[in-house]
């Protein structure tokens, strides 16, 4: 009985082996390759910890977004098209083929990570059916890279000074809010933001607060303004025919994994924010030297009229967009967490 024992053990090893020898291989596109989610978690979960959880039945190959010259709305038609296994990316680079892949992350409506999660928990089986029908993809994942803020070169005390500004946007609810302020919405590629706040071609930019500490806007830009107009929200999506070539055994290992590696990007964004803030307006920095921007919080009062805003423009508009069937599936799962309504006018 021992020596059966034994050779069916062995058995199991040589398959195994043979397996791993022979693996499949993921061949994904990541984010930028200067910010915290590429080099701490996209990277090393593809070039690492795919292969070590799966025991080298699975591995992955990745590079980053900015390496490969890529723009946002490339990603998720390369994926459809098979040229990509899995990619990371923005849903506010793919609302151009549909506006319902902005329903996340909205803009100004959430203005702390919690409750950004669980916006995004609510909205994940729309995004879920959206990436199958649109782009032959299943979504494995939401995460957020740090809050998106506004960085002015020029004093700004609250919400009211943003008319009549010129404001650096990347998507197309971003420049809702920027015009329902008054302001005037400007697409400039994130390279040339710093000779653009330079040369006044916009008096303000928004990205992330880590993104624009690494970026060193702040020898340029003068005022961080941190109402939170967006949260960069990405996802994790794969090719539905490689998903579906995985044997059930694999597909269960792939979600687990990416589970523990989506709640840690959570927890990762939710300390960044702090830690960028304070780098880049002369607080305490760890990661770096501090850089000395006014710091400008938002009042009550720009909350006041941030929930006007919210409703008469950003959601107003993106019901129009998005259609009457997208904005009551909006209403009955978002909307309940955030005690809005999307209704075009």
């Amino acid at each position: 009985m021992k020596n059966v024992t034994t050779a069916i053990a062995a058995l199991a090893f040589s398959a195994g082996a043979a397996f791993a020898d022979n693996p499949i291989v993921l061949n994904a596109v990541g984010t930028w390759s200067s910010l915290t989610n590429y080099q701490k978690h996209e990277e090393p979960f593809f070039n690492t910890r795919l292969s070590e959880a799966s025991g080298g039945t699975i591995v992955g190959k990745i590079q980053s977004q900015s390496g490969l010259g890529l723009k946002g709305f490339e990603i998720m038609r390369l994926v459809k098209n098979g040229v990509f296994d899995f990619a990371f990316g923005l849903p506010g680079y793919v609302a151009a083929e549909n506006a319902i892949f902005e329903g996340a992350d909205l803009s100004t409506l959430t203005q702390d990570i919690d409750t950004q999660r669980r916006v995004s928990d609510s909205y994940y089986p729309t995004l879920e059916k959206s990436f199958a029908e649109i782009y032959n993809a299943k979504l494995l994942m939401l995460y957020p890279f740090p809050s998106q803020t506004l960085w002015c070169n020029g004093e700004v005390n609250g919400i009211e000074d943003l008319k009549g500004k010129k404001i650096r946007v990347y998507s197309t609810t971003l420049g809702d809010f920027v015009e329902g302020v008054g302001g005037t919405s400007v697409t400039v590629s994130f390279s040339e933001v710093i000779p653009a706040l330079e040369k006044g071609v916009v008096d303000c930019a928004i990205t992330g607060t880590m993104s624009a500490y690494t970026a060193k806007w702040n020898q340029v830009a003068t005022h961080a303004y941190t109402l939170r107009v967006g949260w960069g929200l990405a996802f994790g999506a794969m090719n539905m025919d490689k998903w579906n070539s995985l044997s059930a055994d694999q597909q269960t290992l792939l979600q687990t994994e990416i589970a523990s590696l989506t709640d840690a990007m959570w927890a990762e964004t939710a300390t960044e924010d702090d830690v960028a803030i304070a780098c880049i307006t002369g607080g305490e920095c760890a990661i770096g030297e501090a850089g000395s921007m006014t710091l400008v919080e938002p009042t009550a009062a720009d909350l006041a009229t941030r929930d006007t805003i919210a409703t008469d423009v950003i959601l107003a508009r993106w019901a129009e967009r998005c259609g009457a069937e997208c904005a009551a599936n909006w209403n009955k799962t978002v909307g309940p967490i955030l005690g809005l309504t999307a209704a075009a006018k």
